[in-house]
């Protein structure tokens, strides 16, 4: 009986999943069960009635139907959708569809050669644990990026590029032809060609040769690459630019609102090249002062459809990087015909407010200007000013390198500008504006622009002048258009209402510090938000908290549909006052002397694409400027490898615990087999890892010593070590 039985059992080397994969791979090509049998492999006879059988079952199930005698196909389903891939760096992809409450879970094998971000169509189907939506990628709608940056090892009949930083699953074959001279170990951008399914890798060729991991150029042009941003000007570019008419003739001046005989000044950084706003400052009867705040006319130089306004939309933002600005538009208009220098006539769009003492506008006016900024100042030297009451900036504060002396109306106005600035400031904090004064991480740099210091940016009142008085000019030029019937398309800055969830992940952690927020209501979540942002002030985890509380806000985007400006608390909130580094505020400009010209209404669906595009765009310059500084970062801390440093635990996971150095933010891992003292286990409900024999708790917040183990400038990655 035991040997009629084993000769009798059925192959299972077969299984339904297997038959049902064969299907859906297939398309809508029909498929006998020879030929399913054929690509399973499986030509023995228990294989093919095995084969038989569940297709059978199939058909019952109604998965497959028969569509003539003995040929088979998937059934067509009404569960094919379209969605963006997001894929995590372990190699599992979701689908994030729009009115779909949650992501459809994409198991590695069934990717089917989506990467992170592609646009891709699913077929869904339901998990059989807990009833979760899960699929299958059946086609790629479109590529997020062809393009791609990574290191090349060469073979002697072919080469592979692996890629960092993209959450890619797989690297790239280089055909030896084309791998465009470049030397094994070289970073290089790639270009993907193909990618067949039943190839392992995409194939992909050279495009350029960016040179030695760990060099500074290299790096720098590596992080622009990565995000897709052009590091130079086409030289027909340039050739159109340098060819603009930059006089300013008196029949143009004839057009304009002229204030060349108002006492009108800037205020910038330090090290500004381009300046892209001034101030204009006259006392009126009544205690009333008017305030013109004047903005860098681009669009009267860049005009609409041009070869230089497509470069400028492509780019849609100027990108700063640690090192280098690469601006939106070629330098002979960011610095030189845009750029409002002292001493020189320059064409404006202007916001001008007549504002009594209580910081009350009592009257507007919008429109082309043309000024004559009388003074540049630093905002050191503004801020001199603000503190000593005093006319003489003394040299080691001024951009001179002697001491300066400051006219007493210039005294005045700022003092005055001051006064109202904070007012400004305090009615929007009442109004439930949050204040987030993070610090920015600087570094002081030599000739060769390495490292040698790092410094954090302070806001002091000179900056908030400045800011308080660009954000009145963005709210009422987005209320002058905004509240207008019938409506007109236009373009409005937009940021929505914090998540709850993300609220509530915020108020988990920053409890282990002793504080909390009240998010009861909207008011209570700004008021609890700002006296949570106060109380972290100078503390070893302001940064941590101040990041973690930013990272539970939306994300402001560009949109024609208003929904108002959560953070600043406007109703109405839009871009004007930096054309030279922001798209958008060129279609402001544009848009707002459409309407001042009592143009029609303009097409909502066009101006929305270029509020999508302009998002995009500057979510990568700021992705390429966090890299670049942490690159800084790890080079700086290359330099200092022979020291203790006092850090806080920013972040846990099951893979190691990350610090951040207090006395200079940067922030590297220890990798949890270099906690060699004892074997720990991560708690994801404590925030900590854990030793299992000692109970030593590593724990978020917790104050460490550690010291740097290796600073991997090619990764951007620091790992430490405790020192305690």
């Amino acid at each position: 009986m035991a040997k009629n039985s084993k000769n009798r059992k059925v192959n299972t080397s077969v299984s339904e999943e297997g038959v049902i994969n064969v299907f859906r791979n297939s398309k809508d090509k029909a498929l006998s069960y020879k030929q399913v049998a054929l690509v399973l492999g499986s030509n023995d006879a228990s294989s093919r009635n095995r084969i038989i059988k569940i297709i059978t079952k199939l058909c019952g199930a109604g998965s497959v139907i028969e569509v003539e005698r003995g040929f088979y196909k998937q059934t067509p389903s009404k569960n094919y959708i379209i969605g963006r891939l997001e894929v995590t760096s372990r190699g599992k992809g979701y689908v994030i569809v729009e009115g779909f409450e949650e992501d459809v879970l994409i198991k590695p094998k069934q990717l089917n050669t989506g990467l992170h971000g592609d646009t891709v169509e699913i077929c869904i189907f339901k998990r059989r644990k807990q009833d979760k939506l899960e699929g299958e990628v059946t086609k790629i709608v479109q590529r997020k990026r062809t393009e791609f940056v990574g290191v090349i090892t060469i073979s002697e009949k072919f080469a592979f590029v692996q890629c960092m930083g993209y959450n890619l699953y797989t690297d790239f074959f280089i055909p030896k032809a084309k791998i465009n001279n470049a030397q094994n170990g070289d970073k290089v951008v790639i270009q993907m060609d193909s990618w067949e399914p039943k190839n392992d890798s995409p194939i992909a060729h050279v495009v350029k040769v960016l040179g030695v991991p760990g060099d500074h150029q290299t790096e720098i042009h590596a992080i622009l690459a990565k995000y897709g941003l052009p590091y130079e000007f086409p030289k027909e570019i340039e050739a159109i630019a340098g060819r603009i008419d930059t006089r300013i003739t008196q029949e143009e001046c004839a057009k304009r609102r002229d204030f060349r005989d108002i006492l009108t000044f800037t205020i910038d950084p330090k090290d500004a090249k381009d300046f892209d706003d001034a101030l204009s400052f006259e006392r009126l009867p009544n205690n009333v002062v008017r305030v013109g705040i004047h903005i860098a006319d681009v669009s009267h130089y860049v005009q609409p459809n041009s070869a230089l306004d497509q470069e400028a939309y492509d780019r849609a933002t100027s990108v700063y990087l640690v090192d280098r600005v690469v601006p939106m538009l070629p330098e002979v208009l960011s610095n030189d015909a845009c750029s409002l220098k002292p001493n020189e006539e320059k064409l404006t769009f202007s916001a001008v407010f007549d504002i009594n003492e209580k910081a009350e506008v009592i009257n507007q006016w919008f429109g082309r200007t043309v000024i004559y900024s009388r003074l540049r100042l630093a905002y050191e030297e503004a801020q001199h000013i603000i503190e000593t009451q005093e006319a003489v900036v003394p040299k080691n504060i001024s951009i001179t390198n002697q001491d300066r002396h400051i006219e007493p109306d210039m005294c005045e106005a700022i003092h005055t500008l001051n006064e109202l600035a904070q007012q400004l400031r305090q009615n929007r904090m009442k109004q439930g504006a949050i204040s987030f004064d993070k610090l920015e991480v600087k570094f002081k740099l030599d000739q060769t622009n390495n490292p040698i210091g790092v410094y954090f940016k302070e806001s002091k009142d000179a900056n908030k002048l400045i800011e308080e008085f660009m954000l009145l000019a963005n709210r009422s030029v987005a209320e002058f258009i905004g509240k207008q019937k019938p409506k007109k398309t236009f373009l409005y800055r937009v940021h929505d209402q914090p998540d709850d969830q993300k609220l509530a992940g915020l108020q988990n952690i920053i409890k282990r510090f002793g504080y909390s927020i009240d998010t009861k209501t909207k008011e209570s979540t700004s008021q609890s938000l700002n006296k949570l942002l106060k109380d972290v002030a100078g503390t070893k985890e302001q940064n941590l908290i101040d990041t973690l509380t930013i990272r539970s806000m939306s994300q402001a985007v560009y949109t024609t549909n208003n929904i108002g400006h959560y953070g600043l608390a406007f109703d109405h909130y839009t871009h004007f006052t930096s054309p030279i580094r922001r798209y958008p505020d060129v279609i402001v400009h544009r848009l707002l002397q459409h309407y001042l010209e009592e143009g029609k209404g303009m097409p909502n669906e066009a101006y929305e694409a270029k509020c999508r595009h302009s998002s995009d765009q500057e979510q990568l310059a700021s992705n390429a400027e966090r890299d670049s500084i942490k690159y800084m970062q790890v080079k700086f801390m290359a330099d200092h490898q022979d020291r203790e440093y006092e850090g806080v635990i920013s972040g846990v996971t099951d893979w190691g615990v990350y610090v951040e150095i207090s006395e200079n933010k940067c922030e590297g891992m220890v990798r949890m087999q270099d906690l060699k003292d004892d074997h720990y286990v991560f708690n994801k409900e404590e925030y900590a890892v854990i030793g299992s024999r000692s109970n030593r708790t590593y724990r978020l917040g917790d104050t460490v010593l550690i010291k740097v183990k290796k600073a991997d400038l090619a990764q951007r990655h620091l790992d430490f070590l405790m020192a305690d």
